[in-house]
């Protein structure tokens, strides 16, 4: 009883070290910053064990029969038969463990598609190749601005070393409030495109003359990237996101400034 109680907590503490691990590591899935995020993640790394544990079955006993019951140790060709019971075992077992595996994936694709009661929300619209912003509810309402590749171009041209953030760092940052529900309005302008920020859980693509959506809801104030994740043109790869997340008074001072710059650019225009 001892053994097992033994070995039920080293799988454990091992899950949990892999866990910890794993979400450190530049080979895995960034780090999850919302609800969303965190329910990929979790998904992620429970289906690998299912999997891991399948292919370890299957592979185990495929090689131990092998091994063990070669020519060379005198064993012959065994003769099967049909079995009715064994065909109904090796079907409804695959069944249930895909429905188990389905049940939660469901219930998140349900959550991400969930956009209703927002406390803002922004519109983002591609371009062939960049992205414009319309803020069009909550705390920021009548904002808007393009967000362009900052990368400096001789980086581009490998007559610099690359930066920190190198293809990943924008002129304009699309900034919100910590802690709410922001809903995005995705359509675009030319071409298929897709907004994509891993670490928000985000994944909606952006298709000329539809309204799609999606939200998020950011745990921790930060800097979180994306890039534009459906091939668009020869530019594709020049079309980050960055989000910037901020406390709340933080994102009212933003609010703030935004609308001080652009009622300052409506006076310039109005004199011109």
């Amino acid at each position: 009883m001892r053994s097992k109680s033994a070995v039920t907590l080293a799988g454990v503490s091992a899950l949990a070290l892999y866990s910890s691990m794993a979400v450190g590591s530049k080979y895995n899935l960034p780090e999850p910053q919302s609800i969303i995020a965190q329910e990929i993640y979790d998904m992620h790394i429970w289906l690998m064990w299912i999997c891991l544990a399948i292919f370890i079955g299957v592979f185990g006993v495929m090689f131990y029969s092998i091994l063990k019951h070669r020519k060379s140790l005198g064993y012959k060709a065994a003769n099967f038969h049909h079995s009715t019971t064994v065909e109904i075992i090796w079907t409804v077992i695959p069944c249930l463990i895909l429905v188990v595996m389905a049940l939660p994936a469901t219930k998140t694709v349900i959550a991400m598609k969930d956009t209703s009661s927002p406390d803002m929300t922004i519109k983002a619209t591609g371009y062939q190749w960049m992205w414009g912003y319309d803020y069009l509810q909550g705390e920021g309402e009548g904002i808007s601005f393009y967000s362009k590749l900052s990368t400096p171009r001789a980086q581009v041209e490998n007559k610099e070393p690359k930066g920190e953030n190198y293809l990943l760092e924008v002129d304009n940052r699309v900034v919100v409030p910590v802690g709410k529900k922001v809903r995005i309005i995705l359509t675009a302008n030319d071409v298929i495109h897709a907004w994509w920020v891993p670490a928000l859980g985000i994944k909606q693509d952006a298709i000329p003359g539809f309204i799609r959506d999606t939200w998020f809801t950011a745990d921790t104030p930060g800097i979180y990237r994306g890039q534009c994740a459906e091939l668009c043109g020869k530019d594709h790869g020049y079309m980050p996101i960055v989000v910037e997340v901020m406390e709340a008074g933080e994102y009212t001072q933003w609010v703030a400034a935004q609308s001080g710059a652009s009622a300052v650019k409506t006076s310039m225009r109005s004199d011109k």
